[in-house]
């Protein structure tokens, strides 16, 4: 039987979602065995050489930046050494499940700071969306309430973060090779890990063999979420592509109830419910407007 372009890109769309949520939880298995920057900087180095080789096996290690798209490069990269920190502070406190009904909200808030900062129509009804959206994501939270906690409000620094380094992705030229810039993504998360080490003073501990496995794991789940996430987005329409990233929310709640023995409150599935709803929805009205455009590896 053979695959349309769009069925092809589902699967990897899927698949790149599903890799980057197993990743998270092999993050968050991994936390209590090793202090916090040591293992995003493990994790860094073991993916700034998977980038590296591949942007040498593709010819794009050479490819030279313009002036603008070198300074809209350093702030994306500043963008996801920001959302790494306050999303993998909150992955290791939080249920991954609630964690990931927040992300869910980043279709709505990239399409709301398109609107404010570069001037994208948007229409009244994705606008209403986006209202009913964000209404959805304070459920989910719950501030003041029985059940909340500070680390939500980590979660949706993570969201702003994501969202600024999704937009900056717009703005760089289209010749841009995404190899390139994710690799220094990569390099600027590693670093900042060294550098958030050495200010807090954290003492080092030797992983053991089972902390490797999963501080490897995790970067291979990495680099196959993001392989296969470009290559999605290169083969797909984006309208019919897009909404398969839901897919990461649904591998959250499974790994956290297998894995973690967590599963979300009524409230939390309520509000998730609607974020994706709306999410849809926005993705639906965005479908003949926004051309497909592949914002690179998601580090966190």
């Amino acid at each position: 039987m053979t695959l349309s372009d769009n069925t092809r890109a589902a699967i990897m769309m899927s698949a790149s979602m599903a890799a980057f949520t197993l990743n998270d939880a092999l993050m968050k298995l991994a936390a209590p065995d090793m202090p916090f920057f040591e293992q995003i900087f493990l994790r860094g180095v073991l993916i700034t050489v998977g980038l590296f080789v591949l942007a040498a096996m593709w010819g794009q290690l050479h490819y030279q930046l313009s002036p603008k798209d070198r300074a809209l490069t350093a702030l994306r990269t500043l963008a996801e050494v920001v959302s790494t920190v306050f999303f993998l502070t909150a992955l290791l406190r939080m249920p991954i499940a609630n964690l990931a009904a927040i992300l869910q909200a980043l279709p709505l808030t990239v399409t709301l700071a398109a609107a404010l900062f570069f001037r994208e129509p948007v229409g009244w009804r994705r606008m209403l969306a986006i209202a009913v959206g964000l209404i959805g994501v304070t459920i989910i939270i719950r501030p003041g309430m029985e059940g909340f906690t500070v680390y939500s409000l980590y979660g949706v620094a993570a969201v702003i973060g994501v969202t600024v380094r999704d937009l900056t992705s717009r703005r760089l030229s289209k010749s841009v090779p995404s190899s390139r810039v994710a690799l220094v993504a990569a390099i600027g998360v590693t670093v900042m890990a060294a550098i958030g080490s050495a200010a807090t003073g954290e003492q080092w501990v030797m992983p053991d063999f089972r902390t490797w496995k999963l501080i490897v794991g995790a970067a291979l789940c990495l680099m196959i979420g993001y392989t296969a996430s470009v290559a999605a987005m290169r083969i797909g329409e984006i309208g019919f592509v897009a909404p398969f990233r839901y897919t990461s929310l649904i591998v959250a709640l499974l790994l956290g109830l297998i894995v973690f023995k967590e599963w979300p409150d009524g409230w939390t599935l309520l509000g998730a419910g609607i974020v994706v709803a709306m999410g849809l929805f926005t993705l639906y009205r965005e479908r003949k407007t926004l051309p497909a455009t592949p914002t690179g590896l998601r580090i966190r």
